[in-house]
């Protein structure tokens, strides 16, 4: 499963429509924010692993602990795991989670008091589906993580691109290119770094206004 197949997928849909019978935002917008969150939760994960060998082995022992990647076949557990989603959310962007929140949320429309919830839930598959990719490339210590998960984003930039290439494009696989450009040209400045260039709508491969745009267009917000 490539992480575009995550978001636009069965697993992506399931949850999508758990968040919106949950909390009244539209299935698409929640498809669009995993979209965006999913590879901002990706892209620290990998400067944590990259500049600290013990958080490294940290996520990798969280990983097999608990996000064995069994969430991707049965995606109704992520309405049941919020509360382990929103800490996940604090080890993940520490300090910085509440500037995550209120960079989604300008730029998404949702309010503050939505965003936090539905990231939370979102969080545990973005997990689940790190965990499964780490069966699947047979990495077993930290020091494989790193390039486990830019893997993982290089992957999916080359997926988007294709499909753009292909005429394939559609709302969604424009919001992950324009992300996934921000993350890979900030991989070493981190998420401060991605935020600005980002979500503050400074992407130089979008010509709509960056992600802000984007979302915009999608979310009938800012």
């Amino acid at each position: 499963m490539s992480l575009l197949d995550l978001i636009t997928g069965s697993t992506g849909n399931q949850v999508a429509s758990d968040a919106e019978n949950k909390f009244g935002i539209s299935k698409t917008q929640v498809i669009a924010l995993l979209a965006v969150a999913a590879p901002l939760v990706i892209s620290y994960l990998r400067k944590k692993s990259q500049d600290s060998p013990a958080d490294a082995e940290a996520l990798n022992t969280a990983l097999d602990k608990d996000h064995d990647g069994s969430i991707l076949n049965d995606p109704s557990q992520a309405a049941d795991r919020q509360q382990e989603g929103s800490s996940i959310l604090d080890h993940v962007f520490g300090d910085q989670k509440s500037t995550v929140e209120n960079q989604l949320s300008q730029n998404t429309g949702i309010s503050m008091d939505k965003i936090g919830p539905i990231l939370a839930m979102l969080a545990p598959v973005i997990m689940g589906f790190i965990g499964k990719e780490k069966q699947s490339n047979g990495v077993t210590s930290g020091g494989g993580l790193g390039d486990l998960l830019g893997g993982i984003l290089g992957n999916a930039s080359s997926h988007v691109q294709q499909q753009q290439s292909q005429g394939g494009s559609n709302p969604i696989t424009d919001i992950l290119g324009s992300v996934l450009g921000g993350a890979n040209q900030n991989s070493g400045g981190g998420l401060g770094g991605i935020l600005e260039s980002v979500l503050g709508g400074g992407n130089q491969q979008q010509g709509q206004g960056g992600l802000g745009g984007l979302l915009g267009g999608l979310f009938g917000g800012k």
